[in-house]
């Protein structure tokens, strides 16, 4: 069997500056598969950081248990405060994130990493496809819909970001339970941040019994707050 062509040394040495944060809550079912298709992108990152939510399974363990990976555990405090945990400790210079029952395609942080070459871009972002998880319960499919085809992903796991332009952000608002990416991107494009979006799908969102976004009842008053604080800081930098 024939090897796969070495990627160039400058996309090796652009990959070995990405950290990888994957906040992780009882999810011992699906973190295996969801860090291996991290660990299997050609060329691969340099730091993958698993957060441990407050777990009550084995999720840590599962994670500990790959190579390369390094496990931060905290009290349950929602994916965003995690995802703030594991950038505090995070040292590359571009940043990435995974759910931890989601999937990254092949190919993706290469098809990202030259996107990146160009200075003017500051996030880039690629299409996700969502997928019925093969263990879900028989009346999953029913209850939640699972779109067909490719959409654009805006969402933390369908991006790579540049550190210093992600830092301009600011890190995700913890007091958000559901929609903290979407308060994140609106605060990134008040700051002028530029993105792109490539036609590729770079990750799979698998939709299962558990989603959180999809279970979370106050999720309506979260994206509704959002909402109102984007309008009020364009208010103020209109005003001011």
């Amino acid at each position: 069997m024939t090897a796969p062509p070495r990627p160039p040394d400058s996309l090796l040495s652009a990959a070995a500056a990405v950290s990888v944060v994957v906040p992780a809550y009882d999810a011992e079912r699906y973190v295996g598969e969801a860090l291996e298709s991290v660990l299997s992108q050609s060329p691969p990152p340099g730091e993958v950081i698993v957060v441990d939510d407050g777990s009550a399974d084995a999720t840590a363990s599962v994670a500990s248990g790959l190579p390369g990976v390094r496990v931060l555990r905290q009290a349950n405090a929602g994916a965003a405060a995690a995802r703030n945990a594991g950038l505090s400790v995070a040292s590359g210079g571009l940043l990435a994130f995974l759910d931890a029952d989601d999937l990254w395609t092949a190919g993706k942080l290469e098809a990202q990493l030259r996107a990146l070459e160009d200075p003017d871009v500051d996030l880039v972002f690629g299409h996700a496809e969502h997928f019925l998880s093969p263990d879900a319960a028989g009346d999953v499919a029913g209850r939640f819909r699972v779109p067909e085809g490719a959409l654009p992903g805006y969402s933390s796991c369908a991006m790579l970001a540049r550190r210093e332009a992600f830092l301009r952000a600011g890190p995700f608002d913890a007091t958000f339970r559901c929609g903290e990416f979407v308060e994140w991107y609106a605060r990134a494009r008040d700051a002028g941040l530029r993105s792109r979006m490539l036609e590729q799908v770079v990750m799979r969102r698998r939709v299962h019994d558990a989603n959180g976004g999809i279970l979370r009842r106050d999720a309506r008053s979260d994206y509704a707050r959002l909402l109102k604080e984007s309008l009020d800081r364009r208010r103020a930098a209109r005003d001011g």
